[in-house]
């Protein structure tokens, strides 16, 4: 018993000879234990700031494949303006010799008026088999109110989606865009639209929108119809109507200059000048390069005309008439003489709101979609065969 007395003695006696250095390795041990909870902190620190930095070079190289898919579309649409521009230059050299430089602009502009009166005169050539003429109405549908008293509404003319395009107002530049037409009847306002801003704001009511790109009007110091491209947000080309001294091309809708149109055969404008000051002018466009391919002046009177449209080449102005809430079709002009105001039918819209801003024809369908005071409304047309004068 005295033995174990003694070497528990002992053993007190050299332990508390090493405590200090046992304090010492404990206190080594925390301190090491605090670095590797630090180093642990910093690398899940820095491997978060990599995976970041990684998320937004994926998303600038994203941004930039899209810029160049944009640059590459804008370069091509200026390619094809210069050339364009290279044909009008070589037509201007092969009609006139080499002359003095001076009153150069003068003699642009007699060429110019020149090239209108020629596609004035010049045939008309049917690009399709169209030999249609209205009819009458068959009925009228309202599907809603929205937006204000001024404004235009559309498919795509072409077939080329089921989307409805709203243009609300004449001096705006973000189109709402809805999937369907049934999107836009349950629409609450636009709240189930998205907003398609133009790079421009566009002039009247006289917008259309065909294959996929909108062709809107813009005036500044020249008029011009500009190409929009609705799936890649970019303009694919744009043109100064060669005609001076524009004015509202009808009376009862002074903030429309010139009205686009598109039927079976394709773009047209309708429009007027000071030149034909008292009728209405109407041009066939190439609506892929925008240019001018045949001009005709009209016998329908600008005085106390709403709107127009074209179907199968034929031109339909609609007039206010006496009777308040009511107007009608009161001139036709066809470019290939197959129908007269004499034998065109009295079309008469049905009682309306106020009167019409716009009325755009859907060849595809065969209805126009009318803007009325506010009002988005369909007209369904019966139809008739032309019969050539």
């Amino acid at each position: 018993m005295r033995g174990l007395v003694v070497l528990v003695t002992l053993a007190c006696i050299a332990t508390a000879q090493h405590q200090p250095l046992i304090d010492y390795l404990e206190r080594r041990l925390l301190a090491i234990e605090d670095r590797i909870t630090l180093w642990q902190e910093q690398t899940a620190r820095y491997a978060s700031e990599l995976r970041e930095l990684k998320q937004q070079m994926v998303s600038q190289l994203e941004s930039l494949d899209r810029e160049k898919e944009t640059l590459r579309t804008n370069l091509d649409g200026v390619g094809t303006r210069v050339d364009r521009v290279e044909r009008e230059l070589d037509y201007l050299e092969t009609h006139n010799g080499a002359q003095p430089c001076v009153d150069v602009d003068d003699k642009l502009i007699e060429q110019q008026v020149t090239l209108v009166t020629e596609k004035q005169k010049a045939k008309y050539f049917k690009l399709t088999d169209c030999s249609e003429m209205i009819s009458s109405i068959k009925a009228m549908k309202i599907l809603k109110r929205v937006g204000g008293s001024k404004g235009m509404w559309t498919k795509d003319t072409g077939g080329a989606s089921g989307k409805v395009f709203i243009f609300n107002g004449t001096a705006e530049n973000t189109i709402n865009e809805f999937a369907a037409v049934k999107d836009f009847t349950r629409s609450q306002s636009f709240s189930l639209s998205t907003d398609l801003k133009l790079p421009s704001a566009w002039s009247g009511t006289g917008h259309v929108v065909y294959n996929n790109h909108v062709y809107y009007v813009t005036q500044a110091e020249e008029l011009m119809v500009v190409k929009y491209d609705v799936r890649n947000y970019s303009v694919t080309d744009s043109a100064v109507f060669p005609v001076q001294d524009h004015v509202p091309v009808y009376g009862l809708n002074p903030d429309t200059v010139m009205d686009l149109a598109v039927d079976e055969e394709g773009l047209w404008a309708i429009y007027a000048s000071q030149q034909n000051e008292r009728h209405i002018s109407l041009a066939k466009m190439d609506s892929n390069s925008l240019d001018i391919e045949q001009m005709w002046d009209t016998n329908c009177p600008r005085e106390n005309a709403e709107v127009g449209f074209v179907i199968c080449g034929t031109l339909y102005v609609v007039y206010n008439t006496k009777q308040p809430g009511r107007s009608r079709v009161q001139c036709v002009f066809d470019v290939n003489d197959m129908v007269t105001n004499e034998e065109a039918p009295l079309v008469y819209f049905p009682k309306r709101y106020g009167s019409h801003s716009s009325l755009k024809y859907n060849p595809q369908e065969q209805l126009l979609y009318a803007w009325d005071d506010g009002y988005q409304i369909l007209y369904k047309l019966i139809m008739k065969q032309k019969l050539e004068v």
